[in-house]
């Protein structure tokens, strides 16, 4: 028996607070034809759930929060409630796909039920089929979920069997206990000693977790510039995605010396600013303030089933017409987010919060999460995916795409996963303040083809911050 630890309860209390939103993360592997037989995969699919712990556990809750919830093997668990077939109306075209991933993701998981479902879909266009990998978000953050997504697949290196249970967190306790010092030490020197050696280390880094902390406090009390990116939303919801050339971007990277993320925001970026111009709204310097999670998940827990994310909450530059500029702002932003110590502050937060008593953390989201907020006005979550080409009852996954959550009173997310040769962007959006979640696929695709050519020498930025065609190029 495993206790949630707070920062994976928080997804449960941000979703009680809002009876509109849903906080499960999701991910779409689109596969060549033709579809095995559905029993077939079923009946595989079903042995490797049932060998990971969390798949066929639901979560045990305790009146007036007074402890963590924790999770319980459920003996009558019936694993194939949870894997579902659906087809797809004619044509079966990428907007059906999408339609349809975003009518089962706008659903919550049944809490009396193991928190998962696994989607089997019929009918897409070109000889091909689907699935639709649902979890909660108190099960996993998107690292962990792409890492059980592969497991799922063929090949012995990628058996489920290989996932672990996460760890119980540490006992809550009013106890401290000084690092480098023996549990069972009662000697005074011993503290001093330790103390001594120990504030060494610690106080640059302290001094750089307390600024980050006052950045993200202040992120979150100060609002964004007025704009319809942000207020309350409906349960319903719209997806979309676009790819993008791995090449091409890693080409960009290069060139500018960026970094994969630095370029998949910035295409966000001048997204978000063509969306806003197309509302007939101003894009200003303080319009964009974006919920970046930076996972802090090392290698050996890749195969833990639970959440290790920090945040960052940069201000995307929309004022900004120039590609390059919007890239170098990009890449300057998140390099002073970092050295502000926003992601160690996050990092601290999480862990302290471990040792405070349930009932009051679990309080204080509760009481946070309803209050209405105005500082971030998007998520954009960079997930690493698979180098090399999945393979799934012998059929190859040709696309893979990312359904992130939408809470907090955000009309947007965006996910943004790597797979084989492309960068994939997922997109949801309220179903009525965000209608344009198409558009906004569109403008990334654009921005990051805009990109690659200016990286061949194609166009140059002029000093009236437009593009002009270098002749001969």
């Amino acid at each position: 028996m495993e206790q949630l630890t707070t920062l994976d309860a928080g997804f449960l209390h941000a979703e009680d607070s809002d009876p509109h939103v849903s906080l499960a993360i999701g991910a779409i592997a689109v596969l060549a034809g033709p579809m095995p037989d559905f029993a077939s995969l079923a009946s595989d699919l079903a042995e490797r759930f049932l060998s990971v712990p969390r798949f066929r556990q639901v979560l045990r809750t305790h009146t007036f929060d007074l402890g963590a919830p924790e999770w319980i093997d459920d003996a009558d668990v019936d694993v194939f409630h949870h894997i579902r077939r659906a087809a797809l109306p004619r044509p079966g075209d990428d907007a059906a796909l999408y339609r349809w991933a975003a009518e089962v993701m706008e659903r919550r998981l049944d809490r009396d039920r193991p928190l998962w479902e696994c989607w089997i879909v019929d009918g897409l266009a070109h000889n091909r089929w689907a699935m639709l990998m649902k979890i909660h978000h108190c099960i996993a953050d998107g690292v962990a979920a792409t890492h059980l997504l592969t497991q799922l697949c063929d090949g012995r290196q990628t058996s489920a069997t290989t996932l672990r249970a996460a760890p119980a967190p540490a006992p809550r306790s009013p106890g401290l206990r000084m690092p480098g010092v023996s549990a069972l030490s009662l000697n005074p020197i011993d503290w001093m000693t330790s103390a001594w050696r120990t504030s060494r280390g610690v106080t640059s880094a302290a001094s750089q977790a307390l600024q980050g902390a006052v950045e993200i406090a202040g992120g979150l009390l100060r609002p964004a510039a007025a704009s319809s990116l942000t207020g309350p939303v409906t349960d319903l919801r719209r997806y979309a995605s676009v790819e993008v050339s791995l090449p091409d971007v890693n080409r960009i990277c290069e060139r500018f010396d960026v970094t994969v993320n630095d370029v998949a925001l910035a295409a966000i970026t001048d997204s978000f600013r063509t969306i806003l111009m197309r509302r007939g709204e101003e894009p200003r310097r303080t319009s964009l303030r974006t919920l970046v999670p930076v996972s802090v998940r090392s290698r050996d827990a890749a195969d833990k089933p639970d959440n290790r994310v920090s945040v960052m909450l940069p201000y995307l530059p929309v004022d900004k017409a120039d590609p390059i500029q919007q890239l170098n702002s990009v890449h300057a932003r998140l390099t002073k987010t970092k050295a502000s110590g926003q992601r160690e502050a996050g990092n601290i937060f999480v862990a302290a919060a471990n040792a405070i008593p349930f009932p009051l953390t679990a309080w204080a989201v509760r009481t946070l999460t309803r209050l209405p907020q105005r500082g971030i006005v998007t998520l954009a979550t960079n997930v690493p995916g698979p180098r090399k080409r999945l393979r799934l009852k012998g059929r190859e996954v040709v696309r893979l795409l990312p359904i992130p959550p939408l809470a907090l009173q955000l009309r947007t997310g965006i996910a943004i996963l790597s797979y084989a040769d492309h960068l994939a962007f997922g997109i949801i959006g309220d179903y009525d303040a965000a209608p344009d979640v198409n558009e906004l696929a569109d403008g990334i695709e654009r921005a990051v083809s805009r990109l690659a050519d200016l990286s061949n020498g194609h166009w140059r930025s002029t000093p009236a911050g437009t593009l002009a065609l270098v002749q001969g190029g």
